[in-house]
């Protein structure tokens, strides 16, 4: 049976878009793909540059509602996603973690009712642990 990796914390925690590793958007360094990802929902740059400079992940979350999102958000959100996560683990150590998952299922397991970007109590599509698995099998 295929081994699955069910949340994102402890030893698999630099699995998380909360891990601490830089990310780049529209030219702009941001702390995680937290941080990333949120700044892509407006197309302002003024807007994108408040996120770099947002302490933590959970912060940049938070801020990330504040804001109308942009028109076209819900066809690329997806796109931006893998694409920040393929920057993430382009390189070691975390290339190398991510590929030592082996085909393990990665299951972003949550308490909060992300039943998009993941599971909670078994219901959910899981479209950041799929992307995941894409990133690994590309990077092997």
């Amino acid at each position: 049976m295929r081994e699955r990796i069910t949340n994102f914390k402890g030893v698999n925690n630099f699995l998380s878009n909360f891990y601490y590793s830089p990310a780049y958007y529209n030219g702009i360094r941001f702390s995680t793909v937290e941080h990333a990802f949120q700044a892509a929902k407006s197309t302002d740059l003024k807007t994108q540059k408040l996120f770099a400079i947002i302490p933590t992940p959970q912060e940049a979350k938070q801020f990330g509602k504040t804001f109308p999102l942009r028109e076209d958000w819900e066809t690329v959100k997806v796109s931006i996603m893998k694409d920040l996560l393929k920057q993430k683990f382009s390189k070691s150590p975390l290339r190398k973690m991510l590929i030592q998952t082996n085909d393990s299922e990665l299951v972003n397991g949550n308490t909060w009712g992300d039943t998009y970007w993941g599971v909670t109590n078994g219901e959910g599509q899981n479209i950041l642990g799929n992307l995941l698995m894409e990133v690994r099998s590309e990077l092997k």
